[in-house]
């Protein structure tokens, strides 16, 4: 995105400048003294800079890093595939992707209900997809807890089962 703002910077930043060598060629001719600074000019000049600063940070590997959290279901693997293309347009690095929500693999086992063994079969189907566009990019599998993450108990137990035993797989 960085580099959009900038082409359009650039070329705003031009242009006043060109304006103002037209202003001072007319301002020489009237035998008028220079005129004085441009704000404007100055103004896009700092706009210019921070964004550029912000670009160097955003796009520096030992300094950020940007994971795309991929639940599996279709829509939202087709949106983070688009998303990755973005980024990747514009130079942002991606270091992976966490596949959040994934279904116990022993809860299929059983006599269970048409609804759930159908929604593991969905699940499998869409994992094979995301191991297929993302492969080793893929960081961590996130299992479905019983609700929602939120409150440092249930980030504990998340972590818990995450690296106490190990990240594991689909």
């Amino acid at each position: 995105m960085a580099k959009v703002y900038d082409e359009w910077i650039n070329k705003i930043t031009k242009l006043r400048e060109d304006m103002r060598q037209y202003d001072q060629v007319a301002a020489t001719m009237r035998r008028e003294d220079t005129i004085q600074e441009d704000q404007i000019l100055n103004e896009l000049v700092y706009i210019k800079e921070r964004i550029n600063a912000s670009s160097q940070i955003l796009t520096d590997r030992k300094r950020t890093a940007f994971f795309f959290v991929v639940v599996p279901e279709e829509m939202i693997i087709l949106d983070t595939k688009k998303a990755a293309e973005l980024f990747a347009k514009f130079d942002v690095p991606l270091s992976g992707y966490i596949v959040n929500r994934v279904l116990p693999a022993d809860l299929g086992h059983g006599n269970i209900p048409a609804y759930l063994r159908n929604r593991i079969a969905m699940q499998r189907r869409y994992l094979a997809e995301i191991n297929a566009a993302f492969g080793a990019d893929v960081r961590a599998y996130v299992p479905e807890m019983e609700r929602d993450v939120t409150g440092l108990p249930m980030i504990e137990r998340l972590a818990t089962r995450l690296f106490a035993d190990g990240p594991g797989g689909p």
